[in-house]
């Protein structure tokens, strides 16, 4: 549990990093991924899933 908490502190750094550095490109990026359609959204948000699991798997292997 203390991994999953790391993990997700990790990821509040990532992005709050991204938003106070680049604020204006991650408006635009908002932006434009509001205008997709949910397939390609679903499709991305599943690769980074696959992606973060193999990652995760690989590391404590």
């Amino acid at each position: 549990m203390t991994d999953l908490a790391t993990g997700l502190a990790l990821v509040l750094v990532v992005e709050g990093t991204l938003w106070a550095l680049f604020p204006d490109s991650m408006k635009q990026a908002a932006a434009r991924a509001a205008l997709l359609d949910s397939g390609p959204l679903r499709i991305g948000g599943l690769a980074f899933v696959v992606l973060g699991v193999a990652l995760v798997w690989l590391i404590r292997h």
